[in-house]
């Protein structure tokens, strides 16, 4: 496993990556050319190693509710392989505007729709209002736990 001091150099070996101290001694880094409202790509960097990337939406990773995956134990390769990807993910148009509008399914096939508007993010049963948050995540974190899969392009529900 990389120390944190091995991990913070290879971090902030990417230039286009700014760091700001957090709470008990942690570190976030965030790309402030992001297309999104979403800027942070490594989160809680930690004395102890431990430390998130975020690749919401970035083929290949099975991220968490929040879109983080752990690079704890990562090696170098891996770890910049993740920041590289997660940079990429933030920098690329049309990603967010391919969610705009986005449908959900629960075991009983009722059907809710996630919609960005207006900067919120809000679900719908029908013409009805369900709720409404204030990023993509939380929403999806919502849908997730109440059961809800999303159905991508020909149907297929993941």
């Amino acid at each position: 496993m990389l120390t944190f001091e091995e991990k913070q150099t290879i971090i902030e070996s990417y230039p286009e990556l700014s760091r700001k101290d957090v709470s008990m001694k942690r570190v976030n880094y965030h790309y402030a050319e992001s297309k999104f409202d979403k800027t942070v790509v490594v989160q809680h960097l930690h004395p102890n190693g431990n430390a998130f990337v975020y690749v919401a939406d970035v083929p290949g990773y099975e991220p968490d509710s929040r879109g983080l995956v752990n690079v704890r134990d990562a090696s170098e390769a891996e770890l910049r392989k993740t920041i590289e990807d997660a940079i990429a993910g933030l920098a690329e148009e049309g990603t967010e505007a391919e969610r705009v509008e986005e449908i959900w399914l629960d075991g009983h096939n009722s059907q809710l729709e996630l919609k960005e508007e207006n900067g919120a993010w809000n679900i719908y049963h029908g013409l009805n209002l369900e709720d409404s948050f204030g990023d993509y995540q939380e929403a999806v974190a919502y849908l997730r736990e109440e059961g809800f899969k999303k159905v991508e392009d020909g149907g297929i529900v993941r």
